[in-house]
């Protein structure tokens, strides 16, 4: 695609799509910002260069605006809150109206039509409706992140512990920057990976009893992994108030990580962005002080 491609990218102020804004603008490419409500954050995109536009992913208008002299876009919806297959129906027919040539889509691992997470059904049947477009897009479905221990990090900071209803299973934590690099790439390049699902995995598949071996090392004292049911694991987490959304989220998900959903691991990450993925080591190793 020609260098002068503009895109479009929500969750401007999160994670994966900060880390998308800055390659996207360390690529040379004009980017729009779609932000919730203008704040010290959303400034700090305009410093940059940003066009930033505010706006509500469940508004139709707020996103038809927004697409306005868009080539290809980033759809990023929370998962703590509900609405994701709305706000997807918005995305596919307002890129449809403003002739988008592109859909990077933030789906997840769990996706998939017999999913009992809600949010994961939802996600599969967004996919779905994406498609339907005629657009090219492309759908990101990445395992657990790294950025998860941030919500625990209270627990891990003051009782050296990771309490997580995860069972024994396995992933391979992606970090939320290296997301962020894979939408710009992919953002700016659809025609290679157009309809395609992406899983998305960091370099190394751990246990949380390994999870934890590995953090014990950056922080320099024994953390140890506690398994724990759905409802121990929001009483620990008191501080953090949870939508029944989420909590059924976190409930199926749980299931799905104990059965071996979300393991596994592969090299897409290089590949699509020749640079290799952060590893859990490093992760710990940048945010020390906040789990100190």
């Amino acid at each position: 695609m020609e260098k002068q491609i503009k895109v479009l990218i929500t969750g401007a102020t999160g994670k994966s799509g900060g880390a998308a804004i800055d390659e996207l603008l360390k690529m040379g490419y004009p980017v729009r910002a779609l932000v919730h409500q203008p704040d010290e954050r959303s400034a700090r995109l305009a410093a940059k260069g940003v066009e930033v536009v505010a706006g509500d992913l469940l508004n139709l208008d707020d996103i038809t605006a927004a697409m306005q002299g868009i080539d290809t876009a980033y759809l990023c919806y929370p998962v703590l809150v509900p609405g994701v297959l709305q706000a997807t129906a918005y995305f596919a027919i307002a890129a449809k109206e403003n002739g988008l040539k592109g859909i990077v889509n933030m789906s997840q691992i769990s996706a998939r039509r017999e999913a009992k997470s809600n949010a994961a059904q939802d996600h599969w049947a967004g996919e779905q409706l994406l498609n339907a477009t005629g657009i090219p897009s492309v759908h990101l479905r990445p395992t657990f992140f790294d950025d998860w221990f941030l919500y625990i990090r209270d627990l891990i900071r003051e009782n050296n512990e990771i309490a997580l209803p995860f069972g024994n299973g396995r992933w391979a934590p992606v970090d939320s920057a290296d997301l962020g690099r894979v939408v710009a790439k992919v953002a700016t390049n659809i025609t290679p990976y157009a309809g395609q699902i992406l899983r998305l995995y960091g370099p190394q598949e751990y246990s949380l009893a390994e999870m934890a071996a590995v953090i014990s090392g950056e922080l320099g004292r024994t953390i140890r992994y506690q398994p724990v049911t759905i409802a121990q694991f929001f009483e620990c987490n008191a501080k953090r108030p949870a939508s029944e959304h989420f909590i059924q989220h976190v409930t199926h998900v749980a299931e799905d990580c104990v059965n071996g959903v979300f393991a596994g691991t592969n090299d897409l990450i290089e590949t699509i962005t020749g640079q290799q993925p952060e590893t859990l080591s490093h992760f710990f190793r940048k945010n020390k002080a906040v789990f100190s």
